[in-house]
This record gives structure tokens, sequence and C-alpha cells, in this order.
């Protein structure tokens, strides 16, 4: 097994956890929040694929799904289309609403363009420098382990919700 095939092995894991989260789900069911603080399934799963998008494009040198293929005008959100979530408010996260088939059919396209990256990556990209920013500067390797790090939490708290839901229905 290649790095490559470990890493998108861990995508496709991800994929798996975002349609077990979301599958079936009314749109009232994805904008449910347990508190008025707390993130909705919606805002997990745009939140989480918008980091994937933007982080994966950035390092791929491709313009994002969300503008290129026209997620951003589909969705119809009352937001900048630069904006991925980081910083979002309780009344951000209220903004972000869509059906379960949207939400899946933008992760889905960012999937296969994340796999389309990371299956031709080889052991010697891994150490590129992809972002000075920070101290020390994050490699390729870093940058994509964290997308799956963030992209696991994010949609293993989207299950949990849906559990509360599935269990209070």
């Amino acid at each position: 097994m290649t790095s490559a095939d470990v890493l998108a092995d861990a995508y496709g894991r991800i994929q798996e956890v975002v349609h077990e989260a979301v599958d079936g789900l009314t749109e009232d069911h994805l904008a449910y929040r347990i508190d008025p603080g707390a993130n909705s399934i919606a805002w997990l799963i745009w939140h989480l694929t918008r980091v994937q998008d933007d982080h994966v494009a950035d390092v791929a040198g491709v313009e994002q799904v969300w503008t290129a293929q026209g997620w951003y005008h589909r969705f119809g959100l009352p937001i900048d289309r630069r904006t991925i979530g980081y910083g979002d408010r309780p009344e951000n996260v209220v903004a972000i609403q869509a059906p379960a088939d949207l939400l899946l059919g933008y992760y889905d396209a960012v999937h296969e363009q994340t796999l389309r990256f990371v299956r031709g990556i080889t052991d010697e990209d891994l150490g590129r420098i992809v972002d000075t920013r920070w101290d020390p500067p994050v490699t390729l390797s870093v940058r994509l382990i964290s997308v799956i790090s963030d992209d696991l939490q994010h949609a293993g708290q989207a299950a949990y919700i849906r559990g509360v839901i599935e269990r209070t229905k």
C-alpha cells in the first residue's frame, strides 16, 4: 500500500461517515441544534466540506468545487462565497440550511476532486511546504492529515446529533 492509497482510504472513511450522518434526514432534522449555541448537522457537513474543498484545492493548485462547479449558487446561502465556517457564531450556523441531497452532492463532488489529487501523490510530494504562515511551515502531509482529522471530528459530531434526533423522534 502506498501513501496515496492510505490517504485515499482515509478520505473514503470520511465520506462513509458523512453519508451515514445525513442520509434520509429531513431539512428540519439537518437544521436541528441541541441548544441555541450548538452546530447543526447541516452546518457541520457544509463546514467540513468547505474546509476540505478549500484546503485540498489550495495544495492541488485547482479552483474549489464550491465555485468551479456552481455549488455556491446552488446552495443560495446569504454568505460570502469564500466563507468556510471558521469562527462562525450561532447566527451564522442558523443561516446554513440545505436538504440532504444538496449537502451530499457537494460533499461527493469535493470527495472526487480530493481523490483525484491524493491518488497522484508520491512519498516525495508529502514533504513539500504548502503554507509558510506557520512555524514550522506546513507540509503537504500535515495539511492533508489536518483536513482528515478536522473532517472526521465534525462528521462524528453530526453522527452524534443524528443519534439524538433518532432517539427523541
